[in-house]
C-alpha cells in the first residue's frame, strides 16, 4: 500500500486542487496536511485578519475531508517529514508558490526528502498561468520575466492553460495521525470580515457569474456600487482555484468577463515579478532616488483615516471594518500617501498588509510600488487627484457617507495637505532625482478581482 501525504499551503480546497488530484489517483492513501509554521505566526505574516480567515478555511476544508486534515505546528519542512515516518508516507505533493520564503521551503523540501527517500512533487495550482509558464525572449533575447503588463497580458492570454480539475471521485484518507491544537482565534479582527472557506468561495463564485461579472466593465470603478467580485480572498489562500475562475469567467462571455480576467492576469503578473525579485516587499523594482519624508504624525493622520480628504478617509475606514477595500479605493489612499505626503510607500503597503483580509505578498507590493512608480508601471510619476477621483468614482458622495459618517461634523478634520501644493512638492523631489515632471491621471490601473 502506498501512502503519500499532500502539503496543503494557500491550496485550501478540494476542486481544481492538482497536488491533492494527483495524489487521489497515484496512490493508496491520502494525508492532508497543514502545518502552522510559529515563524510566520509571530513575524506579523499572518495578520489577525488573515489568521481568523485562515484559520475558517481549515475548519471548512476539514469538514470537506471528513475530518481527515491533520494540522501541526512547527517548521514545514521538518515536520512533514515527521509526518510522512509517522504515516509510511514514500510521497509528498505539494503546490509551487512564488515568495521567497516558499522558494526556500520548497528547496528544503526536495533535498530534505531526497535525503530519507521521499519523493517531492510541485504542482501548479496558485495562478492561471504559473510563473515562468510565459517569458520574454525570442533567439537573441531571453528574460526570466515580463516587466511591462501589456506584452505579458498577450502572451498570457495566448498560453496552453491545463485544464481545470473536478472533486477527485476516489480518495481514501489516512487515519490515525494526531493533529496539533490550532491556534486560538486573535480577539481583535475586522467586525465585517467575510466568512473563510471552499464552501464561501464558490459560494461567491456562483453568485457573482450569476449576477456580476457581466456588469464588472462598466461597474468595477464605482466605489458606491460594490460592484467587484470579492473574490480575492479565496484566491489568496486558494479557497477557490484561479484557474476555475478565470476558464467560467471566460465562458459567461462578454466585456465584463474580458475586463475582469484581465485584472486575474495582473494578479499572475505581480506573481511572476514576485518569483523573479524576491525583494519586492522591500527594494524599488526601479528606484526613483527618492528621499522620503519622516512624518510620523502625519502617517499615523493616514493610518486612521483622519487625512481631511473624505475618500481616502473612507478607504482607510472601511479597510479597518471589513479587511478589504475595493481596488479604486485603495489606489487613492496609496497615492495620497506617497504622492501627496510623499511618505515611503514601504511603510502604506505594511499598514495594508497588516489589515487586508486578501494581503497577497505579491500584488499588495506590486501594486504600492506601481502607485509610487517605483513598480511596473510606465508612468512613474502619475498623481491621482483625490478629489477629481472622488468626483468621478462616487460623484454623489455615496461610498464616503457609507464609510465615514463623521464626514461633515465639528470634529472633522481639515485636510492635511494642499493637493496642489503636495504635487508640486512631489513633481520638485522627482526632478532633483532626475525624473522627468509628474503628471496627474486616473485612468485604468492595475486591478484586484
Amino acid at each position: 500500500m502506498t501512502t503519500g501525504i499532500v502539503l496543503l499551503t494557500r491550496d485550501l480546497r478540494r476542486i481544481d486542487n492538482p497536488a491533492l488530484a494527483a495524489a487521489a489517483r497515484d496512490l493508496d492513501e491520502v494525508l492532508p496536511l497543514f502545518v502552522f509554521d510559529p515563524r510566520l505566526l509571530a513575524g506579523g505574516h499572518a495578520s489577525a485578519n488573515r489568521l481568523t480567515f485562515l484559520l475558517e478555511s481549515l475548519e471548512d476544508l476539514d469538514r470537506g475531508l471528513g475530518g481527515g486534515l491533520v494540522t501541526r505546528y512547527g517548521d514545514p519542512v521538518e515536520t512533514a517529514l515527521r509526518v510522512a515516518a509517522e504515516a509510511g508516507a514514500t510521497v509528498i505533493d505539494i503546490t509551487g508558490d512564488v515568495s521567497g520564503y516558499a522558494r526556500r521551503r520548497e528547496d528544503r523540501l526536495l533535498r530534505e526528502a531526497a535525503g530519507v527517500g521521499i519523493e517531492v512533487r510541485i504542482h501548479p495550482g496558485a495562478a492561471v498561468v504559473e510563473a515562468g509558464g510565459v517569458r520574454p525572449g525570442g533567439p537573441d533575447h531571453f528574460k526570466d520575466h515580463f516587466a511591462v503588463f501589456t506584452p505579458y497580458h498577450r502572451r498570457w492570454l495566448a498560453a496552453p492553460w491545463r485544464p481545470a480539475l473536478p472533486l477527485p471521485a476516489r480518495l481514501r484518507l489516512t487515519r490515525g495521525i494526531r493533529s496539533d491544537p490550532r491556534p486560538v482565534r486573535p480577539p481583535i479582527v475586522s467586525p465585517n470580515l467575510p466568512r473563510g472557506g471552499e464552501t464561501a468561495g464558490r459560494s461567491r463564485l456562483d453568485g457573482w457569474l450569476a449576477d456580476g461579472v457581466t456588469h464588472y466593465a462598466a461597474l468595477a470603478d464605482d466605489l458606491a456600487a460594490d460592484a467587484t467580485s470579492r473574490l480575492s480572498p479565496y484566491l489568496h489562500l486558494g479557497c477557490v482555484s484561479p484557474l476555475e475562475v478565470a476558464r467560467r469567467s471566460l465562458a459567461a462571455g462578454g466585456p465584463g468577463a474580458e475586463a475582469f480576467v484581465r485584472q486575474l492576469c495582473w494578479r499572475d503578473f505581480h506573481h511572476q515579478v514576485l518569483a523573479a525579485r524576491p525583494d519586492l516587499p522591500t527594494a524599488d523594482y526601479r528606484p526613483r532616488g527618492d528621499r522620503w519624508r519622516n512624518d510620523p504624525a502625519a502617517f499615523d493622520r493616514w493610518q486612521e483615516g483622519r487625512t481631511g480628504v473624505p475618500i481616502v478617509d473612507a478607504a482607510m475606514h472601511q479597510l479597518k471594518s471589513e479587511g478589504w477595500i475595493a481596488n479604486r479605493a485603495r489606489l487613492v489612499a496609496a497615492s495620497y500617501l506617497v504622492k501627496d505626503l510623499y511618505i515611503d510607500w514601504r511603510l502604506g503597503a505594511a499598514h495594508f498588509q497588516e489589515w487586508l483580509v486578501d494581503g497577497d505578498l505579491a500584488s499588495n507590493s506590486g501594486n504600492w510600488q506601481w502607485v509610487a512608480g517605483t513598480g511596473n508601471d510606465s508612468r512613474p510619476n502619475r498623481i491621482l487627484n483625490p478629489a477629481r477621483q472622488a468626483l468621478r468614482f462616487d460623484p454623489r458622495g455615496e461610498y464616503v457617507r457609507r464609510h465615514l459618517p463623521d464626514r461633515g461634523s465639528e470634529h472633522y478634520p481639515p485636510p492635511l495637505v494642499d493637493h496642489a501644493a503636495a504635487s508640486a512638492r512631489f513633481r520638485s523631489a522627482r526632478r532633483s532625482a532626475g525624473e522627468p515632471g509628474a503628471k496627474e491621471a486616473s485612468e485604468r490601473p492595475p486591478g484586484r478581482p
